[in-house]
C-alpha cells in the first residue's frame, strides 16, 4: 500500500543567516579544529602557471551599503583555458591550480579579496571561444537562493566583444556590470544587488 505523504509540506526558505559562515568558513567564524584552514582559501601555490592577480571588490545592497556578512565562491580555469575538473576533457588542467576559491566579505569594511591567476579562453558549447572570466557565487543575508554572475576583464576588449554569453544581454548598457576594472596587477569587481549599477544575474 502506498503511504499518502500529503502531510509533509515543504520547508519556509531561509536566507543565509550567520550559518554559512560557520558551516563554509568555521576558522573564519572562530570555530577552530575544524580544518586547519578554510576550505577554498588558498588557490595558487609557488608552482602555479600562469599570470598572477588578485581581485577584489564589495557586495553591495540597494541604498549603496556593502554587506558585511556575505560569502562568496569563485570557479574559473587555468592560465591555459583548461578547468581542474574531471569532466575536463580538453587536457590536463595545472595541478597546481585549484580553480576554486571561497572567501567571506570583512566584517569591517565589506571587501572580499581572491589571489589567483588570470584564466585562458574556454568554448561555449558550440564551439565559440568565450573571453576570460571567472563565475561568481554570492550568498548573503536577504539572499533566499545563492546569485550567479560573471567576471570579465577589462583589458581584454576583442575578447569580450567576441563572448557568446555577453552578446546575449539584451540591454547592453548593463554589460559594463561584468567588467573588473584593472590597476596593476589587481581587479577590482563590485557586485551590486539591486539599484541603478545592479549587476547582471544568471538564472543557472
Amino acid at each position: 500500500m502506498v503511504q499518502d505523504l500529503s502531510y509533509l509540506k515543504e520547508s519556509a526558505s531561509q536566507t543565509a543567516g550567520p550559518y554559512v559562515h560557520i558551516g563554509l568558513t568555521p576558522n573564519f567564524a572562530e570555530i577552530k579544529g575544524v580544518y586547519p584552514t578554510d576550505l577554498g582559501t588558498s588557490m595558487v601555490n609557488d608552482k602555479t602557471r600562469g599570470e598572477r592577480i588578485t581581485v577584489t571588490g564589495r557586495v553591495i545592497d540597494g541604498s549603496g551599503t556593502p554587506l558585511k556578512d556575505a560569502l562568496i565562491e569563485i570557479w574559473q580555469a587555468d592560465g591555459q583555458g583548461l578547468y581542474n575538473s574531471p569532466s575536463e576533457t580538453r587536457g590536463s588542467a595545472d595541478p597546481n591550480f585549484t580553480g576554486w576559491g571561497r572567501c567571506p566579505c570583512d566584517l569591517t569594511t565589506g571587501e572580499y579579496r581572491f589571489e589567483t591567476i588570470k584564466p585562458g579562453r574556454v568554448p561555449f558549447r558550440d564551439g565559440r571561444l568565450m573571453a576570460p572570466h571567472i563565475s561568481f557565487w554570492i550568498v548573503a543575508r536577504g539572499i533566499n537562493l545563492g546569485l550567479n554572475t560573471r567576471l570579465y576583464f577589462g583589458d581584454e576588449e576583442t575578447a569580450n566583444a567576441e563572448d557568446p554569453i555577453l552578446a546575449r544581454i539584451e540591454h547592453r548598457v548593463r554589460v559594463p556590470t561584468l567588467i573588473a576594472r584593472r590597476e596593476g596587477s589587481t581587479y577590482h569587481f563590485d557586485i551590486h544587488l539591486q539599484g541603478e549599477k545592479e549587476t547582471v544575474f544568471f538564472d543557472i
